[in-house]
C-alpha cells in the first residue's frame, strides 16, 4: 500500500493540543510530512516555543497515530518553532471563533499598564491608579494579566475564589469598598503556583477574563500586563483595539530605552498611548535631602520622544512598597504622601484624557453566531468546568 500524505495528515487530526483542544493540523502545526522509501514517515510539529512543557506529549500521540496507519514501518518526530507572523497568525484563527457581542459593553476605558521591563513597580502602579480613580469617585476594577508574575491580589488585599453567577458568569472579588479585581492567582490551588502557558494558552485565558467575568458598569478596567513586549500584548491589541496604554518606567536610562519598546508595540497595532508615569523618581530623606538613587529625567525623556504627556513623577518611598505588601495601597492609607499625591495626580490625567461616556459601539468585538454557541472553547480553569 502507498502511503498518501493526505491519509497521515488526517491521521494528525487525531493529535489535540490539550490546551487549546484543537488538533495540531486545525492549528497549523503540522510544518512537513515525509514518506521514504521504506515507509519511515518524518513529521516535523511547529511548537509556539522551544521549551513547550506539552512537547512529550505531541510527539507520543503524533507516533501514536500515524503508526496506526496500515504500511508504516517507522514513524520519525521533530520538532521547530512557529515564527513571530506565524503565532500572530495562530492567536488571530484563535480569535476568529469570536467574543460573544457586548462583552465589556458597560467598560468605559480600558487601560493597559505596560513596562519594558520587570522591576520598575509596573503592578504597584496598577493597584494605586486603580484605588486612585476609585477614590476620584470613578468605577475601577483591576485585571491581572500578567499571569506569570501576578501580584494584584496582594497588592488589592483581596483572596478567594470567585463565584458563578447564574448566567454562569464569574463575578470579581472586590476590596477597599468596592475595588473589582481579576486575577489567575484566584483559579490556583496554591496561591504561589508557577504558571507555565504558551502564547495561545495566555491568548484563551485572557479572552476568557475579558469575556466571561461579570464586570459590570465601569469608568476603568485596568490592566496589568506583564512586562515586556510578548503574547498579552499582542492579545489584547487584538481584542480590545481601544484600548489604551499608560507606560511605567524608572528615571535611568537603561529602563526608559526599554520602557520604549513595549510603547512601539502599543503604536504597531495603533493603540493610543495615554501616557507616561515615572516610579522611584527620587528619595527625600526626613531632613529635606533628595538622592536620584535611579537616576534623573528618564520618563520626561520618554513622554518627549513619544509626544505625550508625563502624568507623574512618583517619588521612592518605603511606605509605597509596605503597602503594596500589605495589601492596602498608599493611596487609601495616606493620600497626602507625596507619592500618593503623585498617583493622584497620574490618575487625574487619565481622567482628563479619557471619554466618560460610553462609545456609541462599545468595544468593537465580532458578533457571536446564531443559535448561542461562539465556537469558542474555554480554558480548562476551575471557572470553566
Amino acid at each position: 500500500m502507498t502511503l498518501q500524505q493526505e491519509d497521515i495528515r488526517g491521521a494528525l487530526r487525531q493529535v489535540i493540543d490539550p490546551e487549546l483542544r484543537k488538533d495540531i493540523v486545525e492549528l497549523g502545526m503540522v510544518r512537513s510530512i515525509d514518506v521514504a522509501e521504506d515507509a519511515t514517515v518524518s513529521v516535523v510539529v511547529s511548537l509556539t516555543t522551544p521549551g513547550c512543557p506539552i512537547r512529550s506529549h505531541f510527539h507520543k500521540a503524533v507516533t501514536e497515530a500515524v503508526s496506526a496507519l496500515e504500511g508504516v514501518r517507522a514513524v520519525k518526530v521533530d520538532f521547530d518553532v512557529l515564527t513571530p507572523q506565524e503565532k500572530q497568525g495562530l492567536q488571530q484563527r484563535l480569535q476568529r471563533s469570536s467574543l460573544p457581542a457586548g462583552a465589556l459593553a458597560q467598560v468605559k476605558n480600558v487601560i493597559c499598564v505596560a513596562s519594558g521591563k520587570g522591576g520598575v513597580g509596573k503592578s504597584t502602579m496598577t493597584a494605586n491608579l486603580t484605588a486612585a480613580l476609585f477614590t476620584e469617585g470613578k468605577s475601577a476594577a483591576a485585571l491581572d494579566a500578567d499571569v506569570w508574575g501576578y501580584s494584584i491580589p496582594r497588592m488589592m488585599g483581596v483572596s478567594g475564589r470567585p463565584k458563578v453567577s447564574a448566567e454562569r458568569k464569574i463575578i470579581p472579588l472586590e476590596s477597599h469598598g468596592g475595588v473589582k479585581t481579576m486575577s489567575i492567582q484566584y483559579f490556583l490551588e496554591d496561591a504561589d503556583q508557577a504558571v507555565t502557558w504558551r502564547g495561545p494558552m495566555l491568548h484563551k485565558a485572557i479572552r476568557q477574563f475579558l469575556e466571561d467575568v461579570d464586570w459590570g458598569s465601569l469608568d476603568y478596567l485596568l490592566i496589568d500586563l506583564p512586562p515586556g513586549t510578548g503574547d498579552v500584548t499582542m492579545t489584547l491589541a487584538n481584542l480590545l483595539p481601544q484600548a489604551r496604554f499608560v507606560i511605567v518606567t524608572t528615571p535611568q536610562p537603561a529602563a526608559q530605552k526599554v520602557a520604549k519598546r513595549a510603547a512601539e508595540t502599543a503604536l504597531r497595532y495603533n493603540l493610543e498611548i495615554l501616557g507616561v508615569i515615572e516610579n522611584m523618581s527620587g528619595f527625600t530623606t526626613p531632613s529635606g535631602e533628595r538622592f536620584t538613587i535611579f537616576g534623573e529625567g528618564g520618563g520626561q525623556l520618554l513622554a518627549d520622544e513619544l509626544d505625550v504627556p508625563l502624568l507623574g513623577k512618583v517619588p521612592l518611598q518605603e511606605e509605597l512598597r509596605a503597602g503594596a505588601d500589605a495589601g492596602r495601597p498608599l493611596v487609601l492609607e495616606d493620600p497626602d504622601a507625596p507619592a500618593s499625591q503623585a498617583i493622584f495626580h497620574a490618575a487625574r490625567g487619565i481622567i482628563a484624557a479619557t471619554p466618560q461616556d460610553l462609545p456609541t459601539v462599545a468595544m468593537p468585538l465580532p458578533v457571536a453566531k446564531p443559535g448561542g454557541g461562539n465556537g469558542w472553547k474555554p480554558v480548562e480553569l476551575p471557572m470553566a468546568r
